[in-house]
């Protein structure tokens, strides 16, 4: 299905609530909704026309238009279209009806919806803070634009001695915490489990307890040239990812597009970052499963990569290598050779690796009908990545929404049937390999030409959109970008792979023993510093310092010292 039939659908069903189209070209498409018809504009893309939920925006946009604006983002993948449902609502009333009872993989999305714009999704079977601390001030929303990048709340006792509101524990269960800090998660998060015995009967999930602000950032302090190498420290193994999808992403909305030169080497150091990714995953699951051998061969194995990536870009993992427009660094016909030689090195290593796990009946049998995620599931929930084709749904960004050189070399989507642990280990495992055939492909294939774009408007003009999704190694990341005045966005939104995956933690875990617990966590590969995005700040005393690289020094060794003291 077009856009264009699509949209007349729309109006046919929905008539004068549909009150305006806006189209940067005819895969992507906003439309304009009545506020109390979103929700079933929304269920009608979601269960009648087979569109997947992505993310929802909530834009400030009362300087320019007096409301403020929600976007709710969809996927027609098939058809390789986006849809863009939106709804203005009046300032003194900020709140639409949830889409998540008819949309339930909005459940998150809504929930950060009030928590940093203020908009109430009114409905919602779930209104607890979902990245806001507990204590923070009831009518302070970081995203309005009348908080400014680096102001601090007034202060307050009224939250003072706030503590989460835990969903209570089923009767006959016990509590199981586990985290915030806890020696399997490499990041903070808290997991509490209600038990009963060593069954899992339920969960409840805590995260964001990291903060950066850098979506605020993006929308007042930094500049469109700026943002790609705050974009690339979203994540500290996919960075390039973000870089790449934000640099795409405005590339759309100024109307410009990267060279085809460019647009190759975005591919294949995006292909370079799945490799070691992958390989950096299996030493971790090995390593929580007690396999420590699997943890120093695969990462004996990745490490020549790391070195190219270096060579390549100047550093191992934060590469700098995005502009909007294009790349700052070409890839030099002379160490072409080099890397045909480490992927082939990696390749024949890895393919041993695969052997010894594949053929492990212990390993498999551990893993095998453990954390399943049926088809119909990971598709309510709109789980992306090795999460959602190890539930053997064949959706992959870079083959529903071809960007950058995957238009010219499409890659082979992997999926597996089994829809369980096992089925998310062999996906990463073949995953691997196909991204050493195309590295070959693209070199053999590399076209000459530019790396930067010539045309770049010195001016944008503000409330132009654009909206991209790049597949990285734990699956389909998206940048929304509208821009604004004074050359920065308006707008910038995003989201991580690993937002949408944990929201299918509780399903994945019921019924589990406790021992299944880490390792179907480990299984998404989760990354929870990729979701948390807003400032925090310590409301009860009102303190703020920056800390210097000599202080942070002194501190962690004061702390070391006391530890050892005890």
């Amino acid at each position: 299905m077009t856009s264009a039939e699509l949209i007349a659908k729309l109006k046919e069903r929905f008539g004068a609530s549909v009150r305006g189209v806006s189209e940067i070209n005819p895969n992507k498409v906003r439309v304009e909704v009545a506020p109390d018809s979103v929700a079933p504009v929304c269920e009608a893309l979601y269960r009648d026309y087979g569109a997947r939920f992505i993310i929802t925006a909530g834009i400030d946009s009362r300087p320019e238009r007096g409301c403020f604006d929600v976007d709710h983002v969809f996927s027609l993948d098939p058809d390789k279209t986006f849809v863009i449902v939106r709804a203005s609502v009046p300032p003194d009333a900020p709140s639409l009806d949830s889409i998540t009872p008819r949309v339930p993989a909005a459940y998150w999305a809504e929930r950060e919806l009030y928590d940093v714009v203020g908009v109430k999704a009114e409905g919602h079977p779930d209104p607890r803070r979902l990245i806001m601390p507990d204590d923070w001030p009831d009518d302070v929303f970081p995203l309005r634009k009348d908080v400014k990048h680096g102001d601090w709340p007034s202060l307050g006792e009224e939250n003072a001695d706030a503590s989460y509101p835990w969903k209570p524990a089923p009767e006959g269960t016990s509590t199981v915490v586990v985290g915030p800090f806890f020696p399997v998660l490499e990041e903070p998060a808290q997991l509490r489990l209600y038990v009963d015995g060593e069954r899992v009967i339920d969960c409840d999930y805590r995260g964001f307890y990291n903060h950066r602000g850098i979506e605020k950032m993006g929308d007042s302090a930094l500049t469109y040239n700026e943002i790609p190498f705050i974009a690339e420290r979203i994540c500290g193994i996919c960075g390039f990812i973000h870089s790449s999808c934000y640099c795409e992403t405005a590339e759309e909305a100024m109307g410009i597009r990267a060279p085809r030169r460019a647009r190759y080497i975005r591919s294949l150091m995006l292909e370079v970052e799945r490799i070691h990714s992958h390989l950096l995953w299996l030493g971790i699951a090995g390593h929580i499963i007690g396999f420590d051998t699997v943890l120093m061969q695969a990462w004996r194995v990745r490490e020549p990569i790391m070195w190219l990536c270096e060579k390549i870009t100047g550093n191992r993992k934060t590469y700098g290598m995005n502009l909007v427009g294009g790349v700052r660094r070409d890839i030099p016909q002379e160490i072409q050779p080099e890397l045909l030689e480490v992927v082939d090195r990696i390749e024949k290593e890895t393919a041993a690796i695969i052997d010894a796990v594949v053929g492990d009946t212990v390993l498999k049998a551990r893993l095998s009908g453990v954390g399943v995620l049926p088809e119909e599931k990971a598709r309510e929930l709109a789980v992306v990545g090795p999460t959602v084709r190890g539930s053997n749904l064949p959706l992959d960004a870079r083959v529903d929404h071809p960007y950058a050189a995957y238009d010219e070399i499409p890659p082979k989507v992997i999926t597996h049937p089994d829809c369980d642990n096992w089925a998310r280990v062999v996906v990463r495992l073949e995953e691997t390999i196909e991204s050493i055939r195309w590295i070959r492909e693209a070199l053999k294939q590399m076209p000459d030409g530019p790396i930067m774009a010539s045309d770049i408007p010195e001016e944008i003009p503000p409330e132009q959109w654009g909206v991209f999704v790049v597949e990285a190694p734990r699956g389909e990341a998206i940048h929304y970008v509208v821009t604004g005045g004074d050359n920065r966005p308006a707008r910038w939104r995003v989201r991580a792979p690993t937002y949408q995956n944990l929201q299918a933690l509780p399903y994945l875990i019921a019924q589990e023993t406790i021992a299944d617990v880490p390792i179907t966590l480990g299984s998404m590969d989760p990354c929870f510093s990729c979701t948390e995005r807003t400032e925090i700040v310590n409301v009860r005393s009102g303190e703020s310092k920056v800390l210097d690289q000599q202080e942070l020094l002194r501190l962690s060794r004061e702390a070391t010292e006391r530890m050892r003291g005890r």
